[in-house]
């Protein structure tokens, strides 16, 4: 809760809510909209409470106890003369498919009083790309919405064609009159009359139970205990337990329930193909697990097909799934939408990465035809070989991006002009090298095929080499952001350039050349690298790919860093984003604005950020990653000069 957004927010088990400071719920639509949510859907879109006719005094605000229940004290008015007679003490939670409700009524007075409370329910059934639509309409002509009166509460149903979905609220004790609001409307009051004696109690539980709702238990995820006091510490304790609140059930490659990290709330909690591969790979040496069942997720939901209005192809990787009504019609193309350009080898790179860091091959060996047939996608749809770059043609009902940068104008030139495909962004290029790597060295050690992974060494060597001719920018020193289909430099300076550090493709001059421009004012602000250079055109501090920061984004370039031996460079975005963290509750928030540090005492956050969002609470994790890498390399430096001397 901020005073630019109060709201509380709470998430569990893929289940979230966000409640006013009194714990209500007012059906806002738009950028922050509050509710119950449940698989994409809002359940509950009102929820608001009278006592003794009238809405109730609040003497502490709602405020989390922790990340899934928040607690208030209420009142009914009352005078300096004529205090109130009893006292509210409400507290509300979230768990998988269900909203509580606990009220605790405490009589002040010496004589017994009723209470009479009232509270107003409603359930519009909203897909969440409704709510967040900013003009456009989506027809629904034949859904339509009931409420019938059940003993103890309600039953909300909503029907279209073969999609229904359902909210159950219930009481105990029962309600002593139910009410609609107005006629054609769903909305109901539910009524108590409650009697309190001489200085008794007496209390109102509720319930709402979404239908279909996830999974009731799931296994625990394990958490790391924080290691020490320090600013990094808890930003990894606070990002470990981010990533237990989104971690959310998925079916594996054979079938099997597996726990993947869904990227974000409010928007983005469900399996996002780059998204969750990233947040494992910063988690990879802290819980392989993760990354086993992010890997097998994807596996399942691999394209076989041709769908031109979700972009899959055979051996595609996902980009999102949806689970929403929107979706189930084909309304919006993300019920499994496949616009990314990226996922395909980030999905090989983690496959290696997995195998590097546990030693095991089963999951390498399991998914091995997954794995050629992502990299039989790049070499033919993906535009390897056609284009001689992994390339994506803006989507006209999806994303005109499908890069990490996904919003519309993010790829531009320096005159802010976006982009025109086909496209082949520079960072999905180094993502591409560093896949046919790693493919190749599985092929060799897990897969037994000396063959392949020779023709995957001389299709890498071949990328690389044309990648240094294509993209570099001898003016300014710097790789373009991406080549349009013309072959043009998109010259735009920005941090994309930061990935090509992490994947190997730059050689070391230029690398560590790119990794000292990085830090330089006009990229660095002093909490984080920005997605563009200021001072060009199209910078915007608030803009969300055109000059925001992004903690991700930052982990990336500090692996990057590490691995080129820039231990300056390292320390200082570590040491700035770990300070970011500290004035959000250790917690980074998906992104940040691109203001200077010397211009404002905290960090500005990015207006509609998600948090917690997956990869932001990975970050911490990562930087840990890549201060440990680098204190490893200098110490196996130092022996080797050591030995030299010696002999």
């Amino acid at each position: 809760m901020t005073p630019a957004d109060p709201h509380v927010q709470l998430v569990r088990d893929a289940t979230f809510a966000r409640l006013d400071t009194t714990g209500a719920i007012t059906g806002v639509r738009g950028t922050a909209p509050d509710g119950v949510f449940a698989r994409d859907g809002r359940h509950l879109s009102r929820w608001q409470l009278t006592v003794d006719g009238s809405h109730p005094a609040v003497l502490v605000p709602a405020s989390r106890e922790d990340d899934h229940t928040t607690s208030c004290v209420l009142t009914p008015k009352g005078t300096r003369d004529a205090p109130p007679a009893y006292t509210v003490f409400r507290e509300q939670s979230v768990s998988a498919g269900e909203f509580t409700e606990h009220l605790r009524l405490v009589n002040n007075r010496p004589d017994a009083v009723t209470a009479r409370l009232e509270l107003t329910v409603d359930c519009d059934f909203a897909d969440l790309f409704e709510l967040r639509a900013d003009d456009r309409d989506y027809p629904k002509p034949d859904g339509g919405r009931e409420v019938t009166t059940v003993a103890g509460g309600l039953v909300y149903e909503y029907r279209r064609a073969d999609w229904h979905a359902g909210t159950t609220v219930t009481s105990h004790p029962a309600p002593d009159g139910i009410a609609a609001q107005a006629a054609g409307t769903t909305a109901r009051t539910l009524t108590w009359e409650l009697d309190l004696a001489e200085h008794g109690e007496a209390e109102l539980h509720l319930t709402v139970a979404t239908d279909p709702s996830p999974p009731s238990s799931y296994p625990a995820v394990g958490r790391t205990a924080p290691e020490a006091t320090d600013d990094l510490a808890r930003a990894c304790e606070r990002g470990l337990a981010d990533i237990d609140l989104l971690t959310i059930a998925v079916e594996g490659v054979d079938g099997e329930p597996v726990r993947v990290p869904a990227a974000g709330i409010p928007w983005f909690l469900t399996l996002f193909g780059r998204d969750s591969l990233l947040t494992s790979y910063f988690l990879l040496p802290y819980r392989p697990g993760t990354a086993a069942a992010t890997l097998s997720a994807l596996a399942a939901t691999q394209g076989t097909r041709y769908d031109d209005f979700s972009g899959e192809q055979p051996g595609r990787i996902v980009h999102e799934t949806r689970q929403g009504e929107l979706a189930h019609f084909r309304q919006v193309p993300y019920g499994r939408y496949y616009g990314a350009v990226d996922a395909t080898p980030l999905f090989l790179v983690l496959l290696h990465a997995h195998h590097e860091t546990t030693g095991d091959p089963a999951l390498a060996s399991r998914l091995e035809q997954h794995a050629r047939r992502a990299v039989d996608w790049m070499l033919t749809d993906g535009g390897l070989s056609e284009h001689g770059y992994l390339v994506y043609t803006p989507d006209p009902n999806g994303l005109v991006n499908q890069n990490w940068k996904d919003s519309a104008g993010a790829i531009c030139f320096t005159d802010g002009t976006q982009a025109r495909g086909p496209i082949a962004v520079c960072e999905a290029q180094g993502y591409a090298y560093d896949a046919l790597v790693r493919t190749a060295e599985l092929s060799e050690k897990v897969w037994g095929d000396a063959e392949y992974a020779d023709q995957l060494r001389a299709r890498a060597a071949d990328l690389r080499q044309r990648f240094a001719d294509d993209f570099w920018m001898p003016g300014p020193g710097f790789p373009a952001l991406a080549l349009d289909g013309d072959g043009r430099q998109a010259d735009a300076l920005a941090s994309d350039a930061g990935h090509l550090l992490w994947s190997g493709i730059l050689d070391e001059d230029r690398a560590r050349r790119v990794g000292r421009r990085l830090l330089e004012p006009d990229f660095f602000s002093g909490w984080a690298i920005r997605t563009l250079a200021a001072g060009q055109r199209p910078y915007h501090p608030l803009s969300y790919h055109r000059g925001s920061a992004w903690p991700h984004d930052n982990a990336v370039i500090a692996l990057g860093l590490a691995r080129h031996g820039l231990d300056a460079e390292l320390r200082t975005l570590a040491q700035a984003l770990t300070a970011a963290a500290a004035h959000h509750g250790h917690r980074l928030p998906e992104v940040l604005a691109g203001y200077p540090r010397d211009s404002t005492s905290t960090p500005v956050p990015y207006p509609h950020s998600c948090s917690p969002q997956a990869w932001a609470a990975a970050t911490p994790l990562a930087l840990r990653t890549a201060l440990a890498r680098f204190r490893r390399s200098r110490r196996t430096n130092r022996s080797v000069g050591a030995a030299d001397q010696d002999s």
